[in-house]
């Protein structure tokens, strides 16, 4: 009996990927997200990571959803299935997308794309950018060749987030994709320090984790 293995054919994106770094990406990523999918969408095995710099002065959220339509495109003309997952700061009730916020997170596609690793402040770090970024994600079924991903927190000792952060919800643990359900930040305790203080009630959380990482002040 003669055995005839298949090679798979990747679908190259190097050409997109350098598209949408002239549109503004500032990180671009392709993961295998296989560990990371519920069942509704196993079906959609790669994850292209998308980052914007923070502090560039385009608002991060439009220029993310403007790249997720022009790779959504890209992938669609050739035949793929994709699904779009927003910016964590575009979870505008009332819309289907909404919905399933709870079956993928950013953070697995930016580790898995070898973008960054969760830090103890529970964001996601890049060694470049700390964690002065805004994400987004488009899955697909697409053949795409990987990246290496990242499995372990590169924090090491530094514990400056879990010194200085101000209603004490840095645990200090080590983030580590083998044990993806060890508590990393107590958001209850993050939530209440914003509710006595009035001026942190329309973001996300206070931001000093984000500013005292020796990382986002390279």
């Amino acid at each position: 009996m003669i055995s005839v293995m298949l090679k798979i054919r990747y679908v190259d994106v190097t050409l997109l990927k350098e598209r949408l770094k002239r549109e503004g990406a500032t990180l671009v990523g392709v993961g295998d997200i296989t560990e990371g999918l519920s069942h509704e969408i196993s079906h959609l095995d790669r994850g292209i990571a998308l980052a914007v710099n923070k502090s560039l002065s385009e608002d991060s959220v439009a220029l993310l959803m403007r790249l997720q339509r022009l790779t959504e495109r890209w992938f669609r003309e050739r035949g793929f299935k994709c699904l779009v997952i927003p910016p964590d700061s575009d979870r505008i009730k009332g819309k289907n997308i909404a919905k399933l916020y709870h079956l993928f997170s950013h953070k697995t596609a930016a580790t898995c794309s070898g973008l960054g690793w969760i830090g103890k402040n529970g964001l996601i770090i890049n060694k470049t950018y700390g964690s002065k970024l805004s994400w987004a994600t488009v899955l697909t079924n697409a053949p795409l060749e990987v990246n290496d991903p990242l499995t372990e927190s590169q924090c090491g000792d530094c514990d400056f987030c879990v010194k200085n952060c101000p209603s004490g919800a840095v645990s200090g643990n080590l983030w580590s994709r083998g044990e993806p359900l060890k508590k990393l930040v107590n958001y209850e305790k993050c939530r209440s320090f914003k509710k006595v203080r009035p001026r942190f009630q329309e973001k996300p959380n206070c931001g000093l984790c984000v500013t005292i990482c020796p990382y986002s002040r390279i």
